[in-house]
């Protein structure tokens, strides 16, 4: 019943900038950690970012580029992505932890063209 909605995914042009948003449908306490994925067609999905204790990691191919944040009053977890590159082009899924449940976003689309 809870739902992680997602948006702020489109086309951009290679440089430009996104910032993606995941919000859930109703209030989920304890929540730890947050953390975005994204798939890209025939590959497997990947970590791009977590945030935690207001702890961040990142992939390395993001780094520099991308940052994670969160609004816990709101239950939405962010990414902010700058100097987008045709190899960012995926689905974004966002990944919600609440002590022993978990939920994922539906994912929304990024393309990145050259």
């Amino acid at each position: 019943q809870v739902q992680l909605v997602e948006s702020g995914g489109g086309l951009v042009q290679a440089g430009g900038s996104l910032r993606l948003s995941c919000a859930a449908s109703e209030r989920i306490l304890n929540i730890d950690p947050m953390a975005w994925y994204r798939q890209a067609p025939g590959k497997q999905r990947e970590l791009v970012a977590t945030i935690s204790n207001f702890r961040t990691n990142y992939a390395d191919s993001v780094k520099g580029r991308f940052t994670i944040s969160r609004d816990n009053a709101k239950n939405t977890v962010y990414l902010q992505m700058n100097s987008l590159k045709p190899e960012d082009t995926a689905v974004y899924y966002c990944y919600v932890r609440a002590g022993p449940y978990y939920y994922w976003g539906q994912g929304t689309q990024v393309t990145v063209s050259s």
